[in-house]
């Protein structure tokens, strides 16, 4: 579970959340208005008051895990739905952003076959 390249994968995608999750919170890092539906829809989000405090603390906290290799098979459960939503985003109503949603599932996917030994025991069908 500790090849150099799931370290370095870990850190990348923990590094990807952090900065992210930190942004949302100072904006030092500039971000022009989505168009068309995807606005609309991060514009409902955003109105609902909750959901982007709520994502930017979840993102913080999951890639405080990454990057310090603790929890880290808990940190990509509580991404996954999240980079589902992200990629989907992207795909349907957002493709200039596609390049780094890729990344992104990519550097999940593969942590997750790093670390499907800690999955096991929740993908049985029929646990002991």
């Amino acid at each position: 579970m500790h090849s150099k390249a799931a370290i370095v994968a870990r850190v990348i995608l923990g590094l990807v959340f952090l900065v992210f999750g930190l942004n949302g919170f100072l904006h030092f890092i500039p971000q022009s208005p989505m168009p068309g539906r995807a606005g609309e829809l991060v514009g409902g989000l955003f109105s609902a008051g909750y959901v982007f405090p709520l994502l930017f603390v979840i993102y913080i906290a999951s890639g405080v895990a990454l990057l310090s290799g603790r929890f880290v098979p808990l940190a990509l459960v509580v991404l996954a739905p999240i980079i589902v939503n992200i990629v989907a985003i992207h795909l349907f109503l957002a493709p200039s952003g596609i390049p780094l949603a890729v990344l992104v599932l990519g550097l999940e996917i593969f942590l997750a076959w790093t670390y499907r030994a800690a999955f096991r025991s929740v993908l049985m069908a029929k646990p002991a």
